[in-house]
């Protein structure tokens, strides 16, 4: 997995990556959380390992950050060097904090929590695949929603996201229906095209 590692102390910034890359990880490492944004908003990371305790943004804010750009499922693995008690697992957890790990990083417990990591992240990358699917009948184009309800195309996508559609005809549609028609009552389908205006 590619992994964006935050650690502002050079040794153990060192140690770390060298963690990370000796449990056959792509890792990439940064200093402070501003590094660490532009590199996840342009990089394709889908684990970060923060240090808690940062100059400037923090490790909570470096997620908090994270869970409110939405987009791809970032894991987010916290460091700290103090002992976590219940009420700061509590103010990581509603950051957005997957999981912890104290320091000294133990690699065993590391490799253990990125296995997780990259199933989670898997399972992520599945589930927006899935959701990217629209069941649609193949005959009346009505489109199944959440509730197993099927509407017309319209109301779903005027529910969803507030879009309004105009009627038309599309001139492979008017060739092979609205021409047979035209013909079958009688009428020119030339005649019953508008007159271009000068």
């Amino acid at each position: 997995m590619k992994i964006l590692a935050i650690e502002d102390q050079p040794v153990a910034a060192m140690q770390l990556v060298a963690v990370l890359r000796s449990l056959g990880h792509e890792a990439e490492q940064v200093g402070d959380a501003t590094a660490a944004w532009s590199r996840l908003i342009n990089g394709k990371h889908r684990v970060v390992v923060s240090d808690w305790r940062m100059p400037g943004i923090d490790g909570l804010g470096l997620c908090r950050m994270i869970r409110d750009r939405g987009g791809d499922y970032v894991y987010f693995i916290l460091i700290s060097s103090n002992r976590v008690t219940k009420e700061n697992r509590q103010l990581a957890l509603d950051a957005g904090v997957d999981d912890f790990l104290m320091k000294p990083v133990d690699p065993d417990e590391l490799g253990m929590r990125l296995h997780v990591a990259g199933r989670i992240v898997g399972l992520a990358a599945q589930i927006k695949q899935l959701e990217g699917f629209l069941p649609i009948c193949g005959y009346c184009k009505k489109i199944r929603d959440d509730g197993k309800y099927w509407q017309e195309i319209e109301a779903y996508f005027s529910q969803r996201q507030g879009t309004k559609f105009s009627h038309s005809i599309c001139p492979g549609c008017y060739e092979q229906v609205v021409v047979p028609q035209l013909q079958k009552l009688g009428l020119d389908p030339a005649a019953t095209q508008p007159k271009p205006t000068s």
